[in-house]
């Protein structure tokens, strides 16, 4: 494998990305082209042909939630061109924090009941964790789920039963908190949430339907382009890019999840 296409976060400066074309040399690949990771996911879409981008100046908002990290792109195509408006996002917001949330409620509940706390036992904690992770997922297709977990502490079991609206209630604040950050990129790009024609989602996160909700609220009722598994829109819209700029096919995509 020798030629590639690099996604990067939008924020990176020049000197983030040269560094990144550098490493990529060292690793002996050969850069085609590097682009933007909200580009990359607005092309997976199909936001860079003719149906969407003729004569006319298209406005995006790229929402992207990862399991760590939250960023928010503004950007228009006019004649197949992007032009990123706004970036913002916070480096530390993401699925990971509402995994904490869970965590943190399983363990006030395990401490009522048992008058044990087990935050201190790390072997405890990342069996917790693991199933709050499973919890979160279950949750964006079923309204109630179970957390039953054998001998977790000192012998003792643990079994709650959490509904989607309790996992909710418990991440209401880091929900808002990511809305406050889309009508912020929206002011910092001079535009109104009317100007936007097409939202993307992507981001393991957004799979939360309360997300979804808020935003669909957010936009009046805007159709949502989430069709493309969230996890690989970025990679999906660079893999287009790549078999663009080569009929053959660029034999490498990376992505650079930060």
């Amino acid at each position: 494998m020798k030629d590639a296409v690099i996604t990067v976060p939008a924020y990176f400066s020049d000197s983030q990305r040269k560094a990144t074309k550098d490493a990529a040399v060292i690793a002996g690949l050969n850069v085609i082209r590097i682009i933007n990771e909200p580009t990359a996911a607005a092309i997976a879409y199909g936001f860079d042909s003719g149906v969407y981008s003729s004569n006319e100046k298209n406005a995006i908002l790229v929402f992207d939630l990862g399991g760590g990290t939250f960023d928010v792109s503004v950007l228009t195509v006019q004649n197949t061109q992007f032009e990123v408006k706004d970036v913002r996002g916070d480096m530390h917001l993401g699925g990971e924090d509402f995994d904490n949330r869970m965590l943190n409620y399983c363990v006030q509940r395990f401490m009522r009941k048992n008058k044990m706390d087990l935050s201190m036992n790390a072997k405890a904690l990342r069996r917790l964790r693991s199933e709050c992770k499973r919890v979160k997922r279950s949750l964006s297709s079923a309204v109630e789920t179970v957390i039953d977990i054998d001998s977790l502490y000192e012998g003792l079991d643990l079994h709650i039963k959490v509904g989607r609206a309790e996992f909710e209630a418990l991440n209401a604040e880091l929900f808002e908190k990511c809305m406050q950050i889309v009508k912020q990129s929206l002011e910092d790009a001079r535009m109104n949430k009317e100007q936007i024609n097409h939202v993307v989602l992507a981001g393991g996160s957004t799979r939360i339907p309360k997300i979804q909700e808020l935003l669909k609220q957010f936009f009046h009722g805007k159709q949502l382009y989430k069709t493309i598994y969230a996890d690989e829109a970025v990679a999906y819209g660079a893999a287009l890019r790549a078999a663009a700029l080569n009929n053959e096919g660029v034999n490498v995509v990376l992505t650079l999840n930060f």
